[in-house]
């Protein structure tokens, strides 16, 4: 085997016998042995390339696998990245910052809802029955304090009314004839037992005429004047200026002093209930600042200040509600939002902050980018406290990463494009 190895390896080289002597010197017998020999090592030789191209072969098919999955790996690591051109970073606005830490003032930030000034809300109801006749105030309407909400026609109200002319009639007639008495008495032309009967009439007169009018203002109904006839028709006013909230007032429906008509609230200011945790009650004080969020508007700010911190822990929560006040002259705000409230609580610490226009919602994930050697990665991020026009970054990227600050949604829109463009929007 070894000498068809060596063969082989080198087939230019004469075969050679024992002494060293060249075969071909020895007949025809020593060339037909050499014949069989040189069979027999090409065969050998055959044998071996074969197997050595099934080798090669099979280590090539290996090697080539590894590659392809390393590079799948690598390749599914950047699939997300944004390459573009300096001309389209520059034309796209694009800007990046280094993420540092910064020193901010301490903030919790807790669940809120926003609910309308219960000092400024009024259930406007008829304090008497009525049929609804007609319901000028539209829902949602800016009202003016004493505009008419409705008009009410009221049998109660006609009686009343009637009642209190038929009494201002018959005191215009007694004071008439205690007039005339008093004159005939300085004259000592009526009996004193004359006057003072005319008087008591005059007196009793003057008594029903004040007790019908007490009513009429009860009823909420300003007196007629004695020259108007009685009418049954009274209007139901706002107690003041606001926005009608509610309204369940239809034509031709009775109308009790039990039913709420229209709900009037003054939204100029609005009360956001907090929910304080345990942890967090002794950080937070009456009068410390405050800033709002809402979902219809994540990039806006609504500032305040707690008014009301609670004395009674909620037993299922465990919390207990503060008070803050925020001013909503734009109405942007809407009672039963739900909100985040942001609470200075004091002290100072340090955190990741970036513009509010570097976080961008992507499948509903607040995502920032990030340029590597890739280009512009999208990573999905946790959002803290609001500072001004700044937020806080609470995971997804570290300090020292390459954050876009400023054109990130232009990168956004050509994500959602290239997605468009797959096939792949989800």
């Amino acid at each position: 085997m070894a000498a068809r190895a060596a063969a082989c390896d080198e087939p230019g080289r004469e075969a050679m016998n024992h002494e060293g002597t060249p075969i071909m010197t020895q007949g025809i017998s020593g060339a037909v042995a050499i014949l069989a020999l040189a069979a027999a090592m090409l065969a050998g030789c055959g044998e071996r390339s074969e197997s050595a191209n099934a080798d090669a072969k099979h280590a090539a098919k290996g090697g080539a696998g590894k590659d392809d999955h390393d590079h799948a790996k690598e390749e599914k690591a950047s699939s997300d990245a944004i390459k573009l051109t300096d001309a389209q970073i520059a034309a796209a606005g694009i800007k990046v910052e280094a993420l540092a830490p910064a020193t901010v003032r301490n903030r919790i930030v807790v669940p809120a809802e926003i609910q309308p000034n219960q000092d400024r809300i009024a259930h406007v109801t008829p304090r008497i029955a009525g049929r609804i006749v007609k319901a000028p105030a539209a829902l949602g309407e800016r009202v003016r304090a004493g505009q008419t909400l409705a008009l009410l026609d009221s049998i109660e109200l006609g009686d009343a009314q009637s009642a209190y002319l038929q009494a201002a009639s018959r005191f215009a007639t007694a004071r008439a004839d205690f007039e005339r008495a008093e004159g005939l008495n300085r004259d000592q032309i009526i009996s004193q037992k004359e006057y003072l009967r005319i008087r008591s009439e005059f007196q009793q007169s003057g008594a029903a005429l004040r007790a019908a009018e007490d009513k009429l203002r009860l009823l909420g109904v300003p007196p007629p004047a004695a020259t108007d006839r009685a009418t049954s028709v009274f209007p139901l006013l706002a107690p003041f200026a606001g926005t009608v909230i509610e309204k369940d007032a239809v034509l031709g429906e009775l109308a009790t002093p039990e039913k709420t008509l229209f709900t009037v609230a003054d939204l100029t200011v609005l009360w956001v209930q907090a929910a304080l945790f345990e942890k967090d009650l002794a950080m937070v004080r009456v009068g410390a600042p405050a800033e709002i969020t809402v979902t219809a508007y994540p990039n806006e700010l609504f500032r305040g200040r707690v008014a009301y911190i609670g004395e009674v822990f909620d037993k299922q929560t465990r919390t207990v509600r503060a008070r803050i006040e925020v001013e909503n002259k734009d109405a942007r705000l809407k009672p039963d939002m739900f909100a985040h409230a942001s609470i200075e609580a004091g002290g100072t610490s340090e955190a990741l902050l970036l513009p509010q226009e570097a976080v961008v919602l992507m499948q509903g994930q607040p995502t920032v980018y990030v340029e590597d050697a890739h280009g512009f990665e999208p990573r999905p991020v946790q959002l803290g406290a609001r500072y001004g026009g700044r937020v806080a970054i609470e995971g997804g990227v570290a300090a020292g990463d390459l954050v876009v600050t400023a054109g990130a949604y232009a990168l956004k829109a050509r994500a959602l494009k290239s997605q468009l463009g797959s096939g792949h929007v989800h």
